[in-house]
């Protein structure tokens, strides 16, 4: 077993906040394309949801990994997807490597307020030459004194278009591309508004409508060199600790895909043809059997990584396996449900074709089915390391 009763009175909890603050509002975030996150983050830091983990001397519970585990899993039964998306970045991708290797001075000024939903982060990585690539990105931070000098572009940003700062993976350096790069917090924003030299564009998406994604440029922004986390040219590994985090937390969120399966079966008892229940089909009864026996896989081998590693493990593997399957499991599931509902799941604003359309970049976003693949082949030894 994973969660002991105290994760399950967070759940509790974080259930209640969803129904309350989140649900009723979604169709309406949906719509705006994008969910209030300075407002809706301020009321989640009042509650502690946003630092679990994270360190009480800056406002965190001092908990381990797996009550933001579970604090992900309870996430994920929300309405909107993208939703628990933008949570998530601001609590278990932007500010792992803050909390692990930053300066205490840096997170008092950073880490603090983004706990306490003061303010909103987001992860720059991905760049548009650069995706799933981590080691091929181009923006670039020149020392320049007692500063670095940033220039180059971040592509597919969540929260960017409200977020107060970035943690930046950049080069800094023209060394070996795994030991050139360093993570900087980078303000986006100077006394409410844009900082000097950033530039933002939305980007509009097939899916996660209730979350802002942003394509962020960067012109010779100049920020302090003590905003790098931890030593310089350690970016790259810093990263790769803060996507076993990452993963795990979207494996997590997919598994309230029980929900979609639950709302179909109950559709299914209630719709009439040819004089039956859709749901006395056999073939329709298997399936469903079938996809929640997956699900239940799922959460064995994503419960299993979280225990490794809480208990200091290298689950590299385990994690890149867990968002695989989760990607994987999630599209096959919105699909079968979709269709078992038929022209009522393919309806736009039923829940089933939302999360048709949601569900889908769990192959795509931190990194593709194939770049999970490459890494769980080379730790099999399947592949030369230097492929």
């Amino acid at each position: 077993m994973l969660y002991t009763p105290e994760h399950h009175e967070l759940m509790a909890s974080i259930r209640r906040f969803i129904a309350a603050e989140i649900d009723p509002f979604v169709d309406e975030w949906e719509a705006n394309e994008i969910f209030p996150a300075p407002e809706l983050f301020k009321k989640m830091g009042r509650l502690g949801f946003l630092g679990i983990t994270k360190p009480e001397a800056y406002g965190g519970m001092g908990l381990d990994f797996s009550y933001a585990l579970a604090a992900a899993e309870a996430i994920g039964h929300a309405r909107a997807q993208g939703v628990g998306m933008g949570i998530g970045v601001q609590s278990n991708m932007a500010t792992p490597a803050l909390a692990a290797f930053g300066s205490d001075e840096l997170k008092r000024e950073f880490l603090a307020p983004a706990i306490a939903g003061d303010v909103v982060v987001s992860i720059g990585v991905s760049e548009q030459g650069a995706g799933s690539d981590v080691s091929s990105l181009k923006t670039r931070a020149r020392r320049d004194g007692d500063d670095y000098v940033i220039s180059g572009s971040k592509m597919w940003i969540t929260n960017g278009t409200q977020a107060d700062w970035i943690c930046l993976l950049c080069n800094t350096s023209d060394g070996p591309v795994h030991k050139n790069k360093s993570l900087i917090v980078v303000p986006l924003k100077e006394n409410g508004k844009r900082a000097k030299g950033v530039e933002v564009q939305k980007i509009k998406k097939f899916g996660m409508w209730s979350s802002d994604t942003a394509q962020i440029f960067f012109d010779e922004v100049r920020v302090p060199v003590r905003h790098r986390i931890g030593e310089e040219g350690m970016g790259f590994i810093y990263q790769m600790k803060q996507f076993q985090e990452e993963r795990l937390d979207g494996a997590a969120r997919r598994l309230a895909s029980i929900d979609l399966i639950n709302e179909t079966a109950d559709y299914l008892r209630q719709r009439i043809a040819f004089g039956r229940p859709l749901l006395d089909n056999q073939f329709i009864q298997y399936k469903l059997a079938e996809l929640k026996t997956e699900l239940e896989a799922l959460r064995s081998l994503t419960y299993r990584a979280t225990l490794a590693y809480v208990n200091g493990e290298d689950v590299i593997e385990l994690a890149s396996m867990a968002k695989l399957k989760a990607g994987r499991l999630g599209r096959e599931i919105a699909d079968w449900c979709m269709q078992f509902q038929g022209g009522m799941g393919y309806t736009w604003d039923n829940r089933v074709s939302r999360a048709y359309r949601d569900y889908r970049l769990g192959s795509i976003g931190g990194g593709a089915d194939e770049v999970m693949m490459m890494v769980i082949a080379r730790k099999m030894g399947l592949m030369d390391m230097g492929a």
